[in-house]
């Protein structure tokens, strides 16, 4: 009887297909420190718990994105761990703050799959929902991924491509129990920039950039218990390279963006996301921002604002070519929503 996990191939998929993941995780303050120690996150809702309480929550929760990474490295090794790549994802919600001594679970259900030409791959759509230890849903998201079939010769399954929402609506942002910019400390924030000086169609250069090194890369892989072949073995593509985890990538992204966007303090949403290109290590990546929409929400103090994220080796506000492609040096092309005080 063969005892380890060769992990799921495409064929093995099929829409409704509901998977528990294993070996949930009770988080604590080494996940936040550690998370500093690999992104430059300076967010302020994030590094002090008085901060935190001066806006209404009762601690400092963890960054927002690290509990995605949480969540998403539990589905790994039911649905990544023979993919390509990870291609996209849509209708995101971060429905309750994670906070230290939380215990995070995961589940996937299969909502699509989609046979490549070449016959030897396959795109699988899952949708995973991260659940704490009261059984409350703390974020969802779909996403849709790349994957090998163990047998090329496999019959292709019939087509089911889901119909997914282009952005979440304002009206149905989740706003967290209690928050309230009303008092917000600007100067301990770091910038003094609001919601209202944000114009829709406005351009933010943030200027920095990180080059990622290898180690770096592994370490937070690790951390996020990504079992991803693609991200470890430098066998399992044909270059002979790593690639850079994507989660790795946007939160190196949300975490430059703080130069020009130090208030956009809680991701709630993400409506749209490529990994446009590969990324590896010795790569240089910057960051640039644009505004897509605005709206008030029912909170204290407290607006949203829809944002375009976009990872790059090259110049700021450069995305595509005459083509409609992306250019070969744009990594992330992000869309989400922030909160931001009035």
């Amino acid at each position: 009887m063969v005892k380890t996990n060769a992990g799921r191939f495409f064929e093995d998929y099929a829409p409704g297909q509901v998977i528990e993941h294993a070996v949930p995780r009770t988080v604590s303050g080494g996940e936040r420190a550690l998370y500093h120690a690999l992104y430059p996150a300076r967010g302020a809702l994030y590094s002090s718990d008085e901060f935190a309480r001066g806006c209404g929550l009762p601690m400092s929760p963890l960054d927002d994105l690290a509990g995605f990474h949480v969540v998403f490295g539990k589905s790994v090794p039911d649905i990544s761990l023979n993919a390509v790549a990870n291609l996209g994802y849509a209708e995101g919600r971060f429905l309750q703050p994670v906070y230290a001594g939380d215990t995070l679970r995961s589940s996937s259900e299969v909502i699509g799959v989609k046979q490549n030409s070449n016959g030897k791959t396959g795109v699988v759509y899952v949708r995973t929902r991260g659940t704490n230890q009261r059984g409350e849903t703390v974020m969802e998201f779909v996403r849709w991924v790349m994957v090998r079939k163990r047998d090329v010769d496999a019959d292709a399954p019939d087509t089911v491509v889901p119909e997914l929402s282009k952005v979440v609506a304002a009206e149905d942002l989740p706003i967290p129990d209690g928050l309230d910019f009303s008092s917000y400390d600007f100067t301990q924030a770091g910038e003094e920039h609001r919601w209202g000086d944000y114009e829709i169609g406005e351009q933010i250069d943030h200027v920095d950039g990180v080059t990622i090194e290898e180690a770096e890369h592994m370490m937070a892989t690790r951390l996020w218990q990504n079992t991803a072949k693609v991200h470890f073995d430098a066998t399992a593509r044909p270059d002979g390279t790593r690639l850079i985890y994507g989660g790795h990538v946007i939160s190196l992204a949300r975490a430059l963006s703080f130069n020009g966007l130090a208030n956009a303090q809680m991701i709630v949403a993400i409506n749209a996301g490529a990994h446009a290109n590969p990324c590896l290590s010795g790569d240089t990546v910057r960051a640039w921002s644009e505004v897509l929409d605005k709206a008030e929400t029912s909170a204290p103090g407290v607006g949203a604002v829809r944002l375009r994220l976009v990872a790059t080796k090259g110049d700021a506000f450069k995305l595509r070519g005459e083509d409609g492609k992306y250019l070969p040096e744009v990594l992330l092309d992000l869309d989400y929503w922030t909160l931001m005080p009035l």
